[in-house]
């Protein structure tokens, strides 16, 4: 289970105006000042059996790993997304608007190298499991990836679609309740919050339409939530791709079809303040003063404590890079060997796209 602690977090480059508790510096910080948001409470779950879940842990982090709950015998109730007081809130202005695509072959990424070289097919060939990654340089327009294999599960990854498909619905903005949700379910990883928005937003029905207008083609949402067999919400057993996950962060970090610019900006914002227990997976070996985005997902797909299901996607832009990339790893004999695996590849992806 998440339990909800006092912890203080300072925002990112995409935070919005609007009062919020001082918070600690966490890997990523740019200036920017906090969104005027409610807390919600929350729960952890976890899926097994078939390959597809959603968290099944306490939030895991660089060198700790995380306990399963399996032996978790009943549900927590739904965090209720109905509005109360006023109507909509207009978007939280950024403090800075969002970026266009550079053309192909600008800027200083116009010569990077492929991050998914011969040492990083190298070292996946010694670990154990299934790993799907891509990268998407936003500079040049470059998609580099690794790993075959069918769809794996999404975990918590899909509070990210949860939550697209939320702001596309929301045009002119969130109620004071839907965005306590969306906090709590992107930078707390919250599973009551991720429950009632997918109810919200329509269920799998709605996010296929979503993903369908995103440019998604081989996302699968869940066809149920109180799924037969599984004592766990069943929105993580949600299938995607590496494409499909970059074609979903293309909706933020560039110029969207179907998002406003505040929606993106707002999303942004979230991302770049995800606890910092849950700050793993792409933004490994980043150095401080770059920005990055990102949503990760982890479970254990047989019984409580194996076969670990491990995905970390994002944005990481500073420094001279500015690129998109998604990681699902399957067959993980311990959340951490997930997360160290993830680390590897993305400090790899990052001095490779320098």
């Amino acid at each position: 289970m998440v339990i909800r602690t006092s912890v203080s977090r300072a925002k990112g480059r995409h935070s919005a105006s609007g009062p919020k508790p001082p918070r600690v510096p966490i890997r990523v910080v740019l200036a920017a000042v906090g969104a005027c948001v409610a807390i919600a409470a929350g729960t952890v779950a976890a899926l097994t059996a078939t390959g597809a879940g959603n968290h099944a842990g306490s939030q895991p982090r660089a060198g700790s790993v995380p306990a399963a709950e399996a032996g978790q015998a009943s549900h927590l109730p739904a965090v209720t997304a109905s509005a109360s007081g006023s109507g909509p809130a207009p978007w939280p202005r950024s403090v800075r608007s969002p970026r266009a695509t550079p053309s192909a072959g600008s800027g200083a990424t116009a010569g990077v190298r492929n991050p998914f070289g011969a040492a990083a097919a190298s070292y996946l060939s010694g670990r154990d499991g299934t790993v799907l990654a891509a990268v998407y340089d936003l500079g040049t327009g470059r998609t580099w990836r690794i790993g075959r294999g069918r769809p794996q599960a999404e975990a918590s990854v899909v509070k990210l679609d949860v939550l697209e498909t939320l702001l596309d619905e929301r045009d002119s903005g969130l109620s004071a309740s839907d965005r306590a949700l969306a906090e709590r379910m992107i930078e707390d990883s919250d599973n009551d919050a991720a429950t009632s928005l997918w109810h919200t937003v329509g269920g799998a029905a709605r996010i296929r339409s979503f993903n369908a207008r995103a440019g998604l083609t081989q996302t699968v949402p869940s066809s149920c939530v109180v799924c037969p067999g599984f004592a766990w919400p069943g929105w993580g057993l949600t299938t995607t791709t590496p494409d499909d996950q970059i074609a979903l962060l293309r909706q933020l970090a560039t110029p969207s079809s179907v998002l406003t610019p505040a929606a993106r900006e707002y999303a942004l914002s979230l991302m770049e303040n995800v606890i910092p227990s849950q700050r793993w997976g792409i933004s490994a070996g980043v150095p401080a003063g770059v920005t990055v985005a990102l949503k990760n997902g982890w479970l254990p797909l047989r019984g409580p404590d194996s076969d670990w299901q491990v995905n970390s996607v994002g944005w990481v832009s500073g420094r001279g890079r500015d690129y998109l990339m998604a990681v699902l790893s399957t067959g993980n004999p311990s959340a951490q060997y997930g997360i160290d695996t993830i680390s590897r590849l993305a400090t790899m992806a990052w001095r490779q796209m320098g």
